[in-house]
Formats: C-alpha cells, sequence, structure tokens
C-alpha cells in the first residue's frame, strides 16, 4: 500500500496467482479517504509476477515483477500504469519491458512535494557484483510503442558480499533464541523502497540491501545522487555495530535531508525485534548513529523461515519530517504468528 502524495489518493496492490493467466490487482482510492470506495483493475500476464513492487511517479504508477514459468525463472518485468485514467476511475492502460537475466528490481517510488525534473524517467535500481544496476523507463501514453528502457547503467559500490549466501539454504541463516529455526534474509536483493526525493540542487534515492558483516549480517545503505545524469554513489555504508543479525530494513530521507533507516534485529540471544538508526544531513558522510530500539521482540519464529517480504519506511506528508517505519516482529514463540508493529521517529533538526 502506498500513498500518492501528488495526487492525496491510496494505491494498493496484490497479485492473483491461482493459474494462468495471472494478475497484479491495483486499487486506487477514489477520494482521500483510506476507508472510501476504490476504483479497480486487474492486469494479466502469462507466467507467474511474482514479488510485485510498487512506485508513485507522476506519469505512472510503476511495478517490477520477478516472473516465473513453472518454476523456470524468466528474469524480471517492468511494468508502467497508467496513473491519470486510474486516478479519474477510467480504463487504464499497462506498458511493460522484459528484463532478461535480472531480478529484483525495484522502482522509485516519490517522496516530499517537489516532483522530479518534467520528464524525468522513472528509475529502476537492482544490485549486481560490487555495483548497483540502474535503468530508466520512460513510458509514452501518447504513443505507447514509443515508451523505452533503456540501461543498465552501472554503479560501482565499495565491495559486499550478500548475507548468508554460503548457507545451507542460501539466504537463510538469522539465529534466534532456543531454537535451530533460521531466518531468511532476502539478500539476493534490494529492499522495498527505492526512495526518490527532488532538492532544490539535486536528485537523491536511498536504498539497502542485507550483506555479510562477519559472522552476521548487517545493512548496507546507500545515497545515490544524479540518477538523471551520470548516477554516483554519494555516500554508503554498512550498518552491523555488533555481532546480532541485522536484515530486512528500509530507508527514507525526509525534507531537510535526514535519513532513517528501520531493520529487524535477531541474534541467539536477542528475540526478533525492531531497531532503527539514522544519520543527520550535517553528519560526517558515510555513518549512522548510535543505535535505537523500537519493539523488543518477545519470542522466535520456528516456521517458517521467510521473515515477511518486506519492511516500508515512509515519510509522513503532513509534516515531510516524521517518519513511519512498518514492518513484523514475534511477541510470542510460534509458528505464523507474528505481530506488525509501525513506529514514528522525528529528527528534531526537521520543522
Amino acid at each position: 500500500m502506498l500513498y500518492d502524495k501528488a495526487a492525496d489518493r491510496w494505491v494498493l496492490t496484490q497479485f492473483a496467482v491461482t493459474q494462468a493467466p495471472f494478475s497484479e490487482c491495483i486499487a486506487v482510492s477514489t477520494s482521500p479517504d483510506p476507508t472510501g470506495t476504490y476504483a479497480r483493475y486487474e492486469y494479466q500476464y502469462q507466467d507467474f509476477n511474482d514479488y510485485p513492487k510498487l512506485g508513485v511517479w507522476p506519469d505512472a504508477y510503476y511495478g517490477t515483477f520477478n516472473m516465473f514459468q513453472g518454476n523456470a525463472f524468466k528474469g524480471a518485468k517492468a511494468c508502467a500504469f497508467e496513473r491519470d485514467k486510474m486516478l479519474a476511475s477510467q480504463s487504464a492502460r499497462m506498458v511493460c519491458f522484459d528484463v532478461a537475466n535480472q531480478g529484483g528490481l525495484l522502482p522509485a517510488d516519490l517522496d516530499g512535494t517537489s516532483a522530479p525534473p518534467a520528464g524525468a524517467p522513472n528509475y529502476l535500481l537492482n544490485i549486481g557484483s560490487n555495483q548497483l544496476n540502474l535503468w530508466k523507463f520512460h513510458v509514452d501514453w501518447t504513443n505507447p510503442a514509443s515508451s523505452t528502457l533503456t540501461g543498465p547503467v552501472a554503479i560501482k559500490t565499495s565491495p559486499f558480499e550478500i548475507a548468508c549466501r554460503n548457507a545451507p539454504i542460501p539466504g537463510q541463516c538469522v539465529k534466534q533464541p532456543k531454537t535451530s529455526e533460521t531466518l531468511d534474509t532476502l539478500s539476493d536483493r534490494l529492499m522495498f523502497r527505492l526512495a526518490y526525493r527532488k532538492f532544490n540542487d539535486h536528485e537523491a534515492l536511498a536504498v539497502n540491501h542485507a550483506v555479510v558483516a562477519g559472522n552476521s549480517s548487517g545493512v548496507r545503505w546507500y545515497e545515490l545522487r544524479d540518477p538523471g545524469g551520470t548516477p554516483t554513489v554519494f555516500e554508503q555504508g554498512t550498518y552491523a555495530p555488533d555481532a546480532a543479525f541485522r536484515w530486512m530494513a528500509s530507508i527514507a530521507m525526509d525534507k531537510a535531508g535526514n535519513m532513517l533507516m528501520g531493520y529487524s534485529v535477531s541474534s541467539p540471544q536477542i528475540s526478533p525485534g525492531i531497531r532503527f538508526t539514522g544519520r543527520s544531513a550535517s553528519d560526517p558522510p558515510n555513518q549512522m548513529a548510535i543505535e535505537q530500539s523500537a519493539v523488543a521482540g518477545k519470542g522466535s519464529q520456528t516456521n517458517p523461515e521467510r521473515w515477511g517480504d518486506y519492511a516500508s519506511m515512509s515519510v509522513d506528508p503532513a509534516d515531510d519530517c516524521t517518519f513511519w517505519f512498518s514492518t513484523q516482529f514475534v511477541s510470542q514463540t510460534g509458528k505464523f504468528n507474528w505481530s506488525t508493529s509501525i513506529v514514528p521517529v522525528k529528527f528534531s533538526s526537521c520543522q
């Protein structure tokens, strides 16, 4: 679920994948009231549209998928959905591109009150070997056949190894108290959201993923700049202040340029809980502040190993300063009994 700030509408998406053709269902509220009525859309695919991610952009809602034919991975698909028509509850088109041999793409999602430069494409990002890959998706609703997806452009990063790569089940190695069950980091992909913000003098993207940190996992975070020109890593870091596992993070920036990052934390001594860190815009580059605890876990997840699919760090449009971090935790040991917490945080420097 996303909030379209420019239109004051709510956007929900959910796949429906019982059998071919597979569907992506999207609902757009007809008013600012999230409990009111919605215009509902169904878009179909012959292959299974797994792991959908959505981003709000002025010219479209952009979605990305990992496509499967049976159990065979077919690559990524990137789609633009006709936002203006959806906001008017009218029939709305879809334009898609297939991206062979790639997966885990994230579309940029707009934060703040400043729109991207006129005609700016949506930015899509995934991880490679010690690099980020960036595509530019420009949709042309006047002549959809003229729409383009260009890239990828490789953006070099500090070296990293994705978390739990060498685990018996790759990606799954997060330890918990009083159980041999380990949790999945989903470290082969970037974490939701790819948060975009336009400042007076630059464009910025914030994103993260889980990496090896000693004998556990930490969160590698990035601030990218100039995505519409020559994209570069403006700052980056791996947050792993101790031996506990940290993963399933989400990061965003407020209107003052402060960054907040929330994530899950666990260890043989620490039940899976919620913590966060951040940095003021005036802090030295490449550094995050001392960790804060939001919710202490009170048990272990004994089944399944999958720890949700994504957390979400959002910025409140009412003041463009207050962050809301939503993710799961465990209130007592058990199976399929996770809880959700929504944590508000604000920097005193953002007024």
